[in-house]
């Protein structure tokens, strides 16, 4: 049996504040159809440290993983849809939204034991990963860690495939730097900002410059960013952000790559999805994703951004139900495990031109490099 009810799910902590089942308008999330199943808001302690997490409905089990710096919040548009057919479970990773925001390690690799963790309390042995960004890269290295677990994999505009990201999470991830990040917590800071951005957006390019530098194409994740920014203003929040940043981004850029393992993901059913005007994780990154995951099939988002799935929510539902449904589920093999790892990777197996090609090797070659 893969999964249990989660009314039979054992010493799950009921939400102190709502009742078990009974919905409130902070947890339930009801955004396609008023008869989307209600959404609850949990809470389980593992390891001494209180998690959230938001679940709903029955059937196989979707995991959705959040960004950085984000919550389960941000999946409020499709959660309740996919809910219809399957058990959704959303958290909040440790450090972020309402789970705790200890003093411990925010590396990737821990943030998949806590997924885990998590999922065993729920009673939960197979699930598809869905992974946003920083939960992208979770979601490779949780593939990576617990294969047993994992039947279909899809990335969202994930971290890890090059060094190359946003030059302000380059920048906050300096020393000193992020406390400028403090100063937008001051009063009329954000909103003054979210009006430079609402002008922005209408603003046309320059006569002679190229569409992709208009104003408006460059300022696509300001509202998603801007929200998150917000929920930084708190201390503890502000701290678990900039400890998981220096986790997975330094000056130089992205400190961490899945491309070295991705090998292993040969006989699992994935999907990558990529917004075209991604402003955090540049849009090319699904190339050569696509190139290193040859099996991998992706989908653009032309005009959305960072988050395709709040720019175009209905065709991301549309996309995850289809993949669920002409996808077979892959339950781990040790004999093909042994022989994928043994084996190593299969560079003649990667497909893309001589240029996308060349941009995977080299990003190969920077992660051997300890410079």
């Amino acid at each position: 049996m893969e999964l249990k009810s989660p009314a039979s799910a054992p010493d799950r902590d009921a939400n102190p504040e709502v009742p078990m089942g009974q919905p409130s308008p902070a947890t339930t999330v009801d955004p396609i159809l008023d008869d989307a199943p209600v959404v609850r808001l949990e809470y389980h302690t593992i390891h001494g440290y209180r998690r959230a997490y938001r679940i709903a409905g029955q059937g196989p089990a979707i995991l959705l993983l959040h960004g950085i710096g984000d919550n389960s919040t941000t999946w409020n548009e499709v959660i309740g849809e996919l809910a219809r057919d399957y058990t959704v479970i959303a958290p909040d990773l440790l450090g972020h939204g309402l789970s705790e925001k200890p003093k411990a390690d925010y590396s990737v690799s821990a943030f998949a034991n806590g997924m885990r963790d998590l999922l065993v309390v729920l009673g939960i042995t197979k699930v598809t990963v869905v992974g946003h960004s920083l939960g992208g890269g979770v979601a490779m290295q949780f593939c990576y860690q617990f294969p047993r677990f994992v039947q279909r994999l899809m990335l969202v505009a994930p971290g890890g495939v090059t060094s190359e990201v946003s030059p302000a999470l380059r920048a906050v991830s300096v020393p000193g730097v992020p406390y400028v990040l403090r100063g937008l917590g001051l009063p009329g800071a954000l909103p003054l900002l979210r009006a430079v951005g609402r002008s922005l957006a209408k603003a046309d390019g320059l006569p002679g410059m190229p569409e992709r530098l208009a104003p408006r194409n460059l300022i696509t994740d300001h509202q998603d960013l801007l929200r998150i920014i917000d929920d930084l203003a708190d201390d503890e929040a502000h701290r678990a952000f900039i400890r998981t940043l220096r986790a997975v981004v330094d000056w130089r850029g992205q400190a961490v790559t899945f491309l070295d393992r991705a090998y292993l993901t040969a006989r699992l059913p994935m999907m990558i999805i990529w917004g075209s005007k991604d402003t955090v994780i540049p849009a090319h990154h699904a190339e050569l994703a696509g190139a290193a995951l040859p099996h991998a099939r992706v989908e653009i988002f032309d005009g959305a951004g960072h988050f395709p799935f709040r720019d175009d929510p209905q065709r991301f539902i549309t996309l995850v139900r289809e993949f669920m449904e002409t996808t077979e589920a892959m339950d781990f093999d040790p004999y093909n495990w042994h022989r994928l790892m043994s084996a190593g990777p299969q560079l003649e197996e990667m497909v893309g031109d001589d240029d996308i090609l060349e941009q995977v090797f080299e990003a190969l070659e920077d992660e051997r490099s300890v410079n």
